[in-house]
């Protein structure tokens, strides 16, 4: 065995995986499944990791009976009690930080880096949710009638579905949960079936502390499913709210089922994120938001940089900055700190890679550094790829397409406005940022004329958010907003209270209705 796999072996020891093949789970209580199994397969070498039953019908049905009568349990406990129990799920988030930072890097393939601060988001928004436990306030305004008071107030959901996808297999479960949590609500998590592993070892961590604060069992509940698991909880009435994230089509798939029965949807889709580069830009500051936006996990966030629009005063030196700065990117193990970027996710991503860069090519896009599938020593797994940059028009098929892949796109502007009208011209909305030091510029991209996404930065990149601020975009994006600010209210249903302490029974807008 490699000194990798030994490795793996250790980590999967310390979090408590060994011989699990059962992927569902209602608190402790692990599941027989009748379902096939799944092969959790590593693209960093190509090596299977372990053999995991998908949960079938009847696995889910006791789910949902089990999360149904968790949640009249645990709706009782008060707010700031449940968000104690969140803190000691940080605590032993803390202790597992370098072995669930380095399952996620081997099950998923981001680098080891990204892999520890995948799991420092974790950390982060647990803090978040114990300072929100005290926080979850309503509102109580003045009634037009005599001697009543008026207030609203906000009530937990009950299950909270959160699907979520390969890229980030822990963190975007986490921003969900943590918060859904001390909301009042019990959680099912549907994590990516390409990451089953990082999922039952945080239902580890978590069912441990939920044990030891005697929690019902349903609270945290999780399921290894395919497509028709994902299609069962959109459709599924038992379940008050669905939290997605992946694609666009599979969005639009979710919120037209959820939406049917009249359900609530938080939806994270995809993004086609720019940075516009103005001629008063700190050059080096753009190169360095630039690259590790189009690289940071192999291009395959939904906040990854897609577009790079540079003015045209500027564009040949940026562009000779660019081309000079990916020659200089390692890719390998991501394992090892020396290497910038690892693999992609799987083979069937490496050819959608591929066949990008071929359309690419059918457009007329000129390429400034050729993108490939790598071989050979060290890429036996066929999921290494060397980033791709070409230059093309905002207007080209492929362009208007979000590629979950490391392929960077170089457009030149002359004026503010055509830099804004080319940063929105695509139907994702998720991320946008602006290289400049001119504050007329960076004010107007700010504005309601400039950047029409639910994240606009000035003078960072467009990854890398933090726990604070709510997460989410507009348009193909899908509107919804996850984690900080008060995305908590997503997760609550709102309740509007009248309280009438007088004798006499006044009517809103004086209407009068006398009985003798």
């Amino acid at each position: 065995m490699s000194p990798v796999r030994n490795e793996i072996k250790e980590v999967l020891q310390k979090l408590g995986i060994v011989n699990v093949n059962q992927g569902a789970s209602t608190g402790n209580q692990w599941l027989d499944s009748e379902a096939i199994n799944i092969k959790s397969v590593s693209p960093v070498d190509g090596a299977e990791i372990a053999d995991i039953a998908l949960g079938d019908e009847k696995s889910y049905r006791a789910i949902i009976d089990s999360a149904q009568a968790a949640f009249l349990e645990w709706r009782k406990k008060p707010a700031p009690q449940r968000g104690e129990i969140v803190r000691q799920i940080g605590i032993e988030l803390r202790k597992y930080k370098t072995e669930l930072g380095k399952l996620v890097t081997y099950e998923m393939g981001k680098s080891y880096q990204e892999g520890l601060g995948e799991v420092q988001e974790m950390i982060d928004i647990c803090d978040f949710a114990v300072g929100l436990s005290r926080q979850l306030h309503g509102f109580t305004m003045h009634s037009e009638r005599p001697e009543h008071r008026m207030y609203e107030q906000y009530h937990p959901l009950g299950i909270v579905g959160i699907i979520s996808a390969f890229n980030f297999p822990v963190a975007v479960w986490s921003w969900n949960a943590m918060i859904a949590w001390v909301c009042g609500n019990v959680c099912l998590w549907k994590p990516s079936e390409k990451v089953p592993l990082c999922a039952i070892a945080c239902q580890k961590i978590v069912a441990k502390v939920f044990q030891e604060n005697n929690v019902p069992e349903g609270v945290s509940n999780l399921i290894i499913g395919d497509l028709e698991t994902g299609k069962n909880m959109a459709n599924d009435t038992n379940i008050s709210l669905i939290s997605a994230t992946g694609s666009t089509r599979m969005g639009k798939s979710v919120g037209a089922a959820v939406g049917a029965r009249l359900g609530k949807s938080i939806l994270e889709l995809g993004g086609n994120n720019a940075i516009i580069i103005s001629e008063h830009a700190d050059l080096k500051l753009a190169l360095a938001s630039a690259v590790f936006g189009a690289v940071g996990t192999s291009g395959q966030r939904c906040t990854t940089t897609r577009r790079l629009i540079i003015h045209e005063t500027i564009y040949n030196e940026f562009k000779f900055l660019l081309v000079n700065a990916f020659k200089q990117l390692k890719i390998g193990d991501p394992l090892d700190e020396s290497n910038h970027i690892g693999p992609l996710i799987d083979k069937n991503t490496t050819e959608i890679f591929k066949n990008a860069l071929i359309e690419l090519k059918k457009e007329g896009a000129m390429p400034l550094v050729e993108g490939e599938i790598l071989t050979g020593n060290g890429y036996e797994s066929g999921c290494y790829v060397k980033p791709a940059i070409y230059e093309v028009k905002n207007d080209m098929k492929m362009v208007q397409k979000e590629t979950f892949a490391p392929i960077l796109y170089l457009i030149r502007y002359s004026s503010m406005d055509e830099a804004i009208s080319i940063q929105n011209d695509v139907p994702q909305g998720l991320s946008s940022s602006i290289m400049t030091n001119n504050l007329k510029e960076s004010e107007r991209f700010l504005s309601h004329m400039g950047s029409d996404c639910g994240i606009a930065n000035v003078n960072i990149g467009t990854s890398g958010a933090e726990i604070g601020g709510a997460f989410g975009g507009e348009k193909d994006t899908g509107g919804g907003r996850e984690s900080g600010s008060d995305a908590w209210k997503a997760y609550m249903r709102r309740q509007t209270n009248t309280i009438n302490y007088g004798n006499e029974l006044p009517l809103a807008q004086g209407i009068k209705f006398n009985l003798d």
